[in-house]
């Protein structure tokens, strides 16, 4: 009986390690989240699944193009999914379908569909010390930076970064940022 009650409480604190470095990983290093809509079409679909990386804006900051994760501050539980296209510092306006950045049109690979409505950023939108300005990849379909509701998005804010997609299997793989090329 001793032996089996040995054996009973090795398994214990083996579940109870597992757990916890389960619950590690999810909190501080990376977490599942999946596409809801067509707003980053065809970077991601919807109801793709995604690994975010929670972790890499602890040791770095936040690039242009690269995809995030923050939450919608209206509603509980949701989160959006956008590219980052103004640093912060920077003015962002939006001009006959096009970005500018400090005046500057932006050269981009993707978002190539001339922006139908410029949103808030018909004027110029001046960047402060933590603030980004985000854009779905699918401009016309997108609620992101120029929308009222959602404006610009604070870094402390961000969930973390794209990292993985993990489903549908065709397409699995690193989620590609622009910029560098990089996965």
């Amino acid at each position: 009986m001793r032996k089996i009650i040995k054996e009973l409480a090795g398994w214990l604190v083996y579940i109870v390690i597992v757990v916890i470095i389960a619950w590690g990983f999810v909190t501080f290093v990376a977490q599942r989240t999946q596409v809801s809509g067509a707003s980053m079409e065809t970077t991601l679909s919807d109801g793709d699944q995604l690994i975010v990386d929670k972790i890499s804006y602890q040791f770095r900051e936040p690039e242009r193009f690269e995809i995030i994760v923050f939450p919608y501050q209206y509603e509980a539980g949701t989160y959006y999914i956008k590219r980052i296209i103004g640093l912060p510092g920077e003015t962002v306006q939006i001009l006959d379908g096009s970005v500018y950045i400090n005046g500057e049109k932006l050269e981009e690979h993707y978002g190539n569909e001339v922006m139908e409505e410029a949103g808030i950023a018909a004027e110029p939108v001046t960047l402060g010390v933590d603030e980004y300005f985000v854009l779905g990849d699918n401009r016309n379909n997108s609620k992101d930076s120029r929308s009222v509701d959602v404006g610009v998005v604070h870094g402390k804010d961000f969930v973390g970064r794209a990292w993985i997609r993990i489903w549908p299997f065709e397409k699995i793989g690193w989620i590609r940022h622009e910029l560098t090329g990089q996965e």
